[in-house]
């Protein structure tokens, strides 16, 4: 089944959603990485892959997003109160918006630094730079928002892994299995 349903997620959706969370953790784990290597010549192709995983997450942020749109997400359950039904669509609004966000952060770095160094997308073509003035304090200052962003990213991806287990755990209600395989049951195609 690719559509969502009342009850689960289509497997379009799934795919998407744990696709982007691999990329994501890649991303905040290579981010950490790649600062801390001697190698300059292992720095620099790391550097490339992070950017290059940035646009990929970036274009597939776009596809969940309007999939999400035309697809509306399963209902949440009846017994889930007010306040964790708000906490859950204002941290998922928040990821949403970081799966944006984050990209462009990275991206201001690479178009403001005075090293001048181009964004090989995977190696296959050259991405240009926005454009934004290049200057160091430039530079620093889309440097400390990115890895701020990346730091709140990661808390809300860890809020988000914490209630997803304390619904399959504790209340054992179905929310973290609807994300892993889509309900046999549904007619939805």
């Amino acid at each position: 089944m690719l559509l969502n349903t009342e009850r689960s997620y289509g497997w379009i959706a799934i795919v998407l959603h744990w696709t982007i969370a691999i990329l994501i953790v890649g991303q905040w784990t290579l981010g950490k990485v790649m600062k801390n290597i001697a190698d300059q010549r292992l720095s620099f192709d790391l550097i490339q892959w992070h950017k290059s995983f940035g646009f990929f997450i970036l274009g597939l942020a776009v596809l969940r997003l309007a999939w999400r749109l035309v697809n509306p997400r399963p209902a949440l359950p009846v017994e889930m109160g007010g306040l964790e039904r708000q906490a859950a669509n204002w941290t998922h609004r928040a990821l949403y918006a970081l799966m944006f966000v984050m990209p462009f952060t990275g991206w201001a770095i690479a178009s403001t630094t005075v090293l001048d160094i181009p964004t090989f997308a995977f190696y296959l073509f050259v991405i240009p730079d926005m454009p934004m003035a290049k200057s160091d304090a430039a530079e620093a200052l889309w440097t400390s928002v990115h890895q701020a962003l990346g730091w709140l990213l990661l808390v809300l991806v860890v809020l988000h892994v914490a209630a997803a287990l304390r619904h399959h755990f504790l209340l054992r209600d179905g929310v973290l299995l609807r994300m892993l395989k889509p309900d046999a049951s549904s007619k939805a195609q």
